[in-house]
């Protein structure tokens, strides 16, 4: 509010004006309005509610009551300041090709973790254990209190930094749900860390970057087994060739 003044609204205005010069429309008018400071992310959070994903998942907040049906595995998700509540395309289609992807034992590592849901959900469906790894102060301490909502502290371990952080091992499933220019020039270094015939569930994508991915996925070793898409995303499963 204090960088506003008259001066700068009537450069927007012409720059509106000047955008609409080509239409037939009437110009719109320019209204200029002081909105209350609240916590906007206390109103964000009334807006969740439980939600079903895949076959068995069901994503709840903990300040939400959920009855679940028989075979449901429900995931208690927080997610405060960071990404992945099931409400966004790219973690519902990450979940449900961990549906299909997790086995009994597995060893996961989740890049850009986030909440946590994903590498909660892996373990829930049968991974051994998973290591989560996120740049993001906010997702280190969320996705650990997630972990230790839902009694998987124990089997998931948390790290702030880059997939370079992340000590010596390889991992039986590796996921990332990040975009498209941050999955590229990374998936040498993913395959790398997979024990054969490992593979990876990559999202974040949008159905224009599918072909750039394949051919880097190809170029790393990796050959596409399964795809899923919602809307304009999707996500992809990838197995060591």
């Amino acid at each position: 509010e204090h960088r506003w003044s008259p001066a700068l609204q009537n450069e927007v205005g012409d720059v509106v004006r000047m955008l609409h010069s080509s239409s037939r429309s009437a110009v719109p008018e320019l209204l200029v309005t002081s909105i209350e400071n609240i916590d906007w992310n206390a109103e964000w959070e009334k807006t969740i509610r439980p939600i079903r994903v895949g076959q068995r998942i069901v994503i709840a907040p903990s300040w939400h009551t959920h009855a679940p049906e028989p075979g449901d595995l429900v995931l208690t998700i927080d997610p405060k300041m960071s990404f992945g509540t099931g409400y966004h395309e790219t973690t519902r289609l990450s979940l449900c090709l961990l549906e299909k992807s997790v086995k009994t034992g597995d060893r996961v590592l989740d890049i850009g973790t986030g909440t946590g849901v994903l590498a909660i959900a892996a373990v829930k469906l049968g991974a051994a254990s998973a290591v989560g790894v996120d740049i993001d102060e906010w997702s280190e301490m969320n996705a650990r209190e997630n972990a230790r909502v839902n009694g998987v502290d124990d089997r998931f371990t948390v790290l702030r930094g880059t997939l370079a952080d992340v000590p010596p091992g390889r991992f039986d499933l590796v996921m990332a749900n990040i975009q498209r220019s941050v999955l590229v020039p990374m998936m040498p270094a993913m395959a790398q860390r997979l024990e054969p015939p490992g593979h990876v569930v990559l999202s974040g994508l949008l159905i224009g970057d599918e072909e750039e991915i394949t051919a880097s996925a190809m170029a790393a070793g990796l050959r596409v087994r399964a795809r899923e898409s919602e809307n304009e995303w999707i996500a992809l499963s990838l197995q060591l060739t």
